[in-house]
């Protein structure tokens, strides 16, 4: 009984700080009301009440939440960059880059998948397939910032838009015109769409099997990791 116990002894392991996890949720929130308010802007599903006065601005006003809430994503991932060089506790996220050109650890998570194997002993806090897979995240992510700050000068010419103009205009040029511009936004979006789901299934099938509260983690910030014997 007392072997038993001690192979099942795990010690907690502070690996989110809470920048990190305060930015997870607040981008989380962002896609979904960006997801919500950009499917209305592309497809207009819902009308104004009508009124013979000129006050009924649903789809400007639905405009303005999109594009506010999309400055407040930009700002998190800036904030999420920042905490990925230089936060302290964020140097396990570092580490993954080690990880990651190990050959050895691919073939073994690989196998952990697909229940061949057991969970590899990471230096990191992600896994070579979790590391390359947020890295690609990112570059989407700023794919659709990019795309959309472009259209946001399109909407007003003052201000940040109006400094922004022509830094962007060589870009939009490059996506091939405004037009371009718009499919490639949507592109994004749903690369992100299709992502969240997976993102969550891996997350809770990580959990699940590896019995480390890697999912409590992103709320918790401690995974419970076994201590390594003598």
């Amino acid at each position: 009984m007392q072997d038993r116990d001690k192979a099942l002894q795990r010690k907690a392991d502070y690996e989110f700080s809470i920048g990190l996890r305060f930015t997870h949720w607040v981008r989380a929130v962002c896609i979904v009301v960006l997801a919500m308010t950009g499917f209305y802007l592309s497809y207009v599903f819902i009308s104004a009440a009508p009124n013979s006065e000129p006050t009924s601005f649903l789809q400007a006003n639905i405009r303005l939440v999109h594009q506010a809430v999309g400055f407040v994503l930009i700002g998190c991932v800036i904030f999420k960059i920042y905490l990925f060089f230089f936060d302290r506790v964020s140097a396990k996220e570092r580490i993954s880059i080690v990880d990651t050109f190990n050959v050895k650890l691919w073939i073994e998570q690989i196998k952990f998948y697909l229940f061949v194997g057991k969970h590899p002993s990471l230096k990191g806090a992600y896994n070579p397939l979790q590391f390359v897979t947020y890295f690609f995240f990112y570059l989407v992510i700023f794919g659709i910032i990019l795309t959309g700050l472009i259209l946001y000068v399109h909407t007003y010419h003052e201000g940040l838009a109006g400094a922004l103009h022509n830094l962007l205009r060589p870009v939009e040029a490059m996506f091939g015109g405004l037009a371009s511009v718009r499919t490639w936004h949507r592109i994004f979006m749903w690369i992100i769409l299709i992502f969240v789901p997976i993102h969550i299934y891996m997350a809770v099938f990580n959990a699940v099997k590896g019995k480390d509260g890697a999912l409590d983690a992103i709320i918790s910030g401690y995974r419970f990791i076994k201590e390594e014997k003598n």
